[in-house]
């Protein structure tokens, strides 16, 4: 691993992150806008009535909201740009957020339209915020808990009610889609080259962490990429939408490579559990899971630090991070032992652990692990409404998929395999509590929802 100046000289090769950031998301969303929101535009199913017209075009309901959408989740990765207004901290993900909402409640006064709050993922969802809400009571520094519960919770709630009021076709889904694309896409490509030219300058050491740009670890790249891979495979399978298996599969091209690059291992895990379920699902399924093994012989022919990374859990030392994992469970459910209840609280699992734990700091922020860290963050109540919401979505999707309207299925299957590799890398890592992740797994279960809503097959249509 390259550390100290020479790490900050491949990094000081790129542009600053946020002109970076905002400059690859402002040119992807101006090709893609173009190409697709107009589809959006004229798309309609049989539930949705337009809201207005303007020189015979038909308009969607929500039109500013629609665009909102689109930036707010291509500026996902953009929590890593931050401010103070005085003391009040504040990310460019969370300003996004905040003017959608305003703009989604104008536009739902104007039309005078109530929210679509009813679902089966309302009651879930409202326990785990008020599971939350006690789990900030609970915490040692209720100013840290309240800032994470705004972020991870709130704020992410909120952009899901949106969706699933706003968004109302199939192509309204593919466009908001296409915005973690874009966005998720600038993340790839500036890990991916910087991992690429260490590699070719033999500066990579597979014993640690390859290093990352924009996020701070390149786990946190493959928590965020793969769910969305997941996503674009069931769009690229069965999208009735030429543009949106194109877009798809531009983002499949760039965002895969990127997952590999990260060399983290539990991300090579959920990417594979990813494509063969996306094959499984096929009528073509063998042919599929034959080019999957191609490919990935020729990944390890071409790229020899993946196995090498990979043969590191084999052995003892430095690159085998299992013995951490193992002990860092075995401390949280002894500390759990003692607060079964109500967790250490919202911010509380780092703060009772920084003394007991001996090694890298990085290791106790959570359990790595999904039901640990519900458990410990937001007590148990927190871990059983948040199984439930899950749960919730999941079913939504494998009905949408096997019953929903064609347009919709892809995007139905999409989400329900992205909530099976949060599953796989939650075993081994903490896929919801940061500012990306929770806004990915609060848009995908309130997208899934309204392709179910919205999207459903007219009375008699066969």
């Amino acid at each position: 691993m390259v550390i100290g100046p020479a790490r900050d000289r491949w990094i000081s090769a790129w542009p600053p992150t946020p002109c970076l950031l905002c400059a690859g998301a402002g040119a992807g969303a101006i090709a893609i806008l173009l190409r697709v929101i107009p589809g959006a535009l004229r798309g309609r199913t049989h539930a949705v009535t337009p809201a207005a017209s303007v020189a015979g075009l038909a308009l969607p309901a929500f039109p500013a909201t629609q665009a909102l959408l689109f930036a707010t989740a291509a500026l996902a990765p953009a929590y890593v740009i931050r401010w103070h207004v005085g003391r009040y901290p504040s990310t460019l993900l969370e300003a996004a957020i905040v003017l959608t909402v305003g703009v989604f409640l104008v536009e739902s006064a104007l039309s005078r339209e109530t929210p679509a709050w009813r679902s089966p993922l309302t009651l879930p969802a409202v326990l785990f915020l008020a599971a939350s809400a006690l789990a900030v009571l609970a915490a040692p520094s209720r100013s840290a808990a309240l800032g994470i519960y705004r972020a991870y919770m709130l704020e992410p709630a909120a952009l899901a009610l949106v969706i699933a009021s706003a968004v109302r076709t199939y192509r309204q889904g593919l466009v908001l889609i296409t915005g973690f694309f874009v966005g998720a896409s600038v993340l790839a490509i500036a890990n991916a080259d910087l991992v690429i030219r260490l590699i070719l300058h033999h500066k990579l050491d597979v014993r640690g962490p390859a290093p990352s740009v924009i996020y701070n670890s390149p786990n946190s790249v493959a928590l965020y990429l793969v769910p969305l891979l997941a996503v674009a495979g069931g769009v690229v399978l069965y999208s009735t939408s030429r543009a949106g298996r194109v877009v798809a599969a531009v983002f499949v091209l760039i965002a895969a490579p990127a997952s590999v690059l990260t060399f983290s291992r539990g991300g090579w895990a959920t990417l594979a559990a990813v494509m063969v379920a996306l094959a499984a699902s096929h009528r073509r399924r063998w042919w599929l899971l034959a080019a999957l093994a191609v490919i990935a012989a020729l990944v390890v022919i071409a790229v020899p630090d993946v196995p090498h990374r990979a043969l590191l859990l084999l052995r003892s030392g430095d690159g085998n991070t299992s013995g951490d994992r193992i002990r860092l469970w075995s401390m949280t459910l002894t500390l759990l032992s003692h607060h079964p209840i109500f967790g250490t609280g919202l911010s509380g699992f780092e703060t009772i652990m920084t003394p007991l734990w001996k090694g890298d700091a990085t290791w106790i922020l959570y359990p790595h692990n999904l039901a640990l860290d519900l458990w410990v963050e937001t007590g148990l109540l927190g871990l059983l409404s948040f199984a439930w919401l899950f749960g919730a979505a999941v079913v939504i999707s494998w009905i949408g998929w096997r019953r929903g309207e064609a347009g919709w299925s892809a995007i139905h299957l999409g989400v329900l395999i992205a909530l099976f590799a949060i599953l796989v890398h939650g075993a081994i890592d903490n896929p919801y509590f940061k500012n990306d992740l929770s806004v990915e797994f609060w848009a995908l279960a309130a997208l899934t929802w309204a392709g179910r809503r919205w999207g459903s097959p007219a009375p008699g249509s066969g």
